[in-house]
């Protein structure tokens, strides 16, 4: 899926991959973020990874609005509200001036705290 505009020059198409790459980006360089959590299943088991992953990621589009889910851990010690309130703030301001659209929603799921 992709989100699509015009304006005087032509049609404008961006693929949901080069916005869940904006976003892991922003939340990597988040203060408090130790990493986007990634699942992986594989036959035998699932392992999960700390890095920066698109797999933590998630991107909805409707129209010219833009929805996002990211899964991030957290350092420990920090306010987990702070940052996740820092980290849609950041996330909502870099995707709306990278694309130009309307960032609706983000979601913000801290699935673990790291030291």
């Amino acid at each position: 899926m992709a989100v699509n505009t015009s304006n005087a020059y032509g049609k404008i198409s961006i693929n949901d991959l080069a916005i869940a790459k904006v976003a892991s980006h922003t939340a990597i360089e988040s203060y408090g973020i130790v990493g986007v959590y990634a699942r992986r299943s594989s036959k035998k088991c699932a392992k999960h990874s700390l890095k920066e992953s698109l797999d933590g990621i998630k991107v909805f589009t409707s129209g010219n609005r833009i929805y996002i889910d990211v899964s991030v851990v957290v350092k420990y010690g920090v306010s987990i509200d702070a940052v996740a309130d820092s980290l849609k703030e950041a996330v909502k301001y870099k995707l709306e001036r990278f694309t130009g659209m309307i960032v609706n929603t983000v979601n913000v799921n801290v699935v673990g705290v790291k030291r």
